[in-house]
């Protein structure tokens, strides 16, 4: 029994070694390959200079880096550009070179982190929710309520529950089995494109993968739902329009990044994965792996008079 059980081991590590996908991108359209590797690499630029120069300016300012929201803000830079540099440069690479093959370690190792990054950022945008709801439901205790120590278990929350979610499916995908050259109709190993191209029964990972996405994007959602229906509440009972105003202009940027990100991910789940779709599917993908980190920074920057502020400071500094 030893024997048969090591030998189907060695097998599956045989196979798995002997296995590549290739991953098709955009390679349907090769008059837009230059074009298309020019608008990724100028959008993956600002990406990075974005992320990490949000990073950087929550850093230098001490009244920046000691505000909870600030903090969360900090960890969401952080998170976009992990998941943005996770994708991206791969994309980048089969836009200008004509083998476009990933091995199978590669493949689920990107699979692995993004899924880790995506689902982060999911929780890390419920969580700037409630702080919302705390700083303006309750102002007064805002920094008493919001501890550094709350804060730190709930950014650690959503980086480990993205680890347990990505570690789950990541062993699922594991248990498929896969044949030789894969061709996946997409530019980053996404779970469906990497189970459509499985030669093994794939009903678990499937309703696994519905299972997950549904969960979190519901449990999500109740907070984010929950913590703006409060807010308004207690913004529509202010009696001044300029308090009124102050509170919707602190909550507009976190608005405007959920919108963006979870209309997203919504649309890119209820697609079904016909032929048809997968150009869809492939533009849905390419708007939350590349855009959206782009524009979580400009969204924060271009709205918040402390960050405004903090940046002309080190300019006029570095005059």
């Amino acid at each position: 029994i030893n024997t048969s059980n090591s030998s189907a081991l060695w097998n599956q590590e045989n196979q798995t070694t002997s296995v590549t996908f290739i991953l098709l991108g955009f390679s349907e359209y090769p008059d837009l390959q230059v074009p298309l590797f020019l608008v990724f690499l100028t959008i993956y630029t600002v990406t990075v200079l974005g992320n990490l120069g949000m990073i950087a300016i929550i850093r230098v300012n001490t009244k920046l880096r000691s505000t909870p929201m600030y903090y969360f803000l900090s960890h969401l830079s952080f998170v976009d550009f992990c998941y943005s540099t996770v994708v991206t440069p791969k994309l980048l690479e089969n836009l200008i070179l004509e083998d476009r093959t990933i091995s199978f370690s590669g493949c689920i190792m990107q699979f692995f982190f993004a899924c880790t990054f995506v689902v982060t950022e999911t929780y890390m945008l419920a969580v700037m929710a409630y702080d919302r709801f705390v700083a303006v439901c309750n102002p007064l205790l805002y920094m008493v309520a919001m501890s550094p120590k709350l804060c730190s278990f709930l950014v650690g929350a959503s980086y480990s529950w993205g680890l347990i979610c990505s570690l789950t499916l990541t062993y699922f995908l594991l248990r498929l089995s896969f044949q030789g050259v894969n061709v996946i109709n997409n530019f980053v190993c996404e779970h469906a494109a990497i189970v459509a191209v499985s030669c093994s029964d794939s009903y678990i990972n499937q309703e696994i993968i519905f299972v997950s996405a549904t969960f979190n994007e519901i449990s999500s959602l109740v907070i984010i739902l929950t913590s703006y229906v409060f807010i308004f509440i207690t913004v529509m009972k202010m009696p001044s329009i300029g308090g009124r105003s102050k509170a919707f202009s602190t909550c507009a940027s976190h608005l405007t990044a959920i919108t963006i990100f979870h209309g997203t991910i919504l649309f890119l789940y209820c697609v079904p994965n016909t032929k048809s779709s997968w150009l869809m599917v492939k533009v849905a993908s390419v708007f939350y792996t590349v855009f959206i980190p782009m524009l979580n920074p400009l969204i924060y920057s271009l709205r918040n008079k402390d960050v405004k502020e903090t940046v002309r400071k080190l300019i006029i500094k570095n005059l």
